[in-house]
């Protein structure tokens, strides 16, 4: 397999980000949905009366548990240095889409 990368020296991977994705989508909602092999997360930006996506990821149950314990330790770090953050309220009316 001549195409494969191989790794470098210091073990260090590159990675590129697409065009126009440098500078990061701002969400404010998600929707988590499952099948027994993978998990989907959408990431929402809701300004009523509408919303949009800004994002997806689509990934294994083991990849998503890493990322939970991932963000549950810097969520730590973080009330450590800031203080404790409140849970925000769910949004009290129903929220739905039309395609």
């Amino acid at each position: 397999m001549e195409n494969e990368q191989q790794p470098t020296a210091n073990n260090q991977q590159q990675i590129q980000i697409k065009d126009g994705f440098a500078g990061g989508e701002y969400a404010n909602g998600m929707q988590v949905t499952h099948t027994k092999e993978e998990f989907l997360i959408t990431f929402l930006n809701i300004i009523p009366p509408s919303g949009r996506v800004t994002g997806k990821i689509i990934s294994s149950p083991g990849h998503i548990k890493r990322m939970i314990s991932a963000l549950a330790d810097n969520l730590k770090k973080y009330e450590e240095k800031f203080g404790p953050v409140e849970t925000a309220e769910s949004p009290k009316d129903k929220i739905g889409f039309q395609a």
